[in-house]
């Protein structure tokens, strides 16, 4: 897969505001500073499409991203930001479960979570919601330049042990800065476009 066109659709906060059509839906979830804007930019060859922010927390609604006229990248709440009130927490996490749970049109998670640290409790928390809704993921183990190449595959391997993954759910290490794991992401998201279509 090589995206030619990508371009911002709507923002959603309720699932009647969500896109009407039976595109696929790739979606990102991951904590609020793990760089989910700037993966986005990177996938979609195009810098200025997710909105990157050096304060975590500002993505507040589902974010919906039309690629090339076939699938939808939908970028959910980043969740675990300690600096706003309980209750935007609180509401953010019914915003990401409302959508798991009302949405049929998903072919694929991708859970991005940052190779450099171990998976915090909400990310656990995540992995089980995804699990609890059968939805096929990979992970995306994003900021990989910031360490040695020795260290990505016992980060991975740590990653895979506290989110209890078994062996079959890729993670891949990706960089936004250096593009690496970008085509096996998009082998990835190809695989699962075609299998949601050919499932229709």
């Amino acid at each position: 897969m090589n995206i030619k066109k990508a371009y911002y659709v709507k923002s959603a906060v309720n699932p009647e505001d969500y896109p009407k059509d039976s595109k696929p839906h790739v979606v990102l979830v991951g904590k609020s500073n793990v760089g989910k804007s700037s993966f986005i930019n990177c996938i979609a060859n195009n810098k200025k499409l997710a909105h990157t922010s050096g304060q975590p927390g500002k993505t507040r609604t589902v974010n919906f991203y039309m690629i090339d006229d076939k699938f939808y990248i939908v970028d959910l709440p980043g969740y675990g930001y300690a600096k706003v009130s309980k209750q935007e927490q609180l509401d953010w996490g019914n915003m990401i479960d409302t959508y798991l749970h009302y949405n049929a049109n998903i072919a694929l998670i991708l859970h991005v979570l940052d190779i450099r640290h171990a998976p915090t409790q909400l990310d656990i928390q995540m992995a089980e919601w995804i699990q609890f809704y059968g939805l096929p993921v990979v992970g995306i183990a994003t900021k990989s330049d910031k360490i040695g190449k020795t260290r990505w595959k016992p980060q991975v391997e740590l990653i895979r042990r506290k989110l209890g993954w078994s062996q079959f759910i890729p993670i891949i290490p990706f960089s936004a800065i250096t593009s690496q794991g970008k085509d096996r992401v998009l082998e990835l998201m190809d695989i699962s476009i075609n299998n949601y279509y050919d499932d229709l």
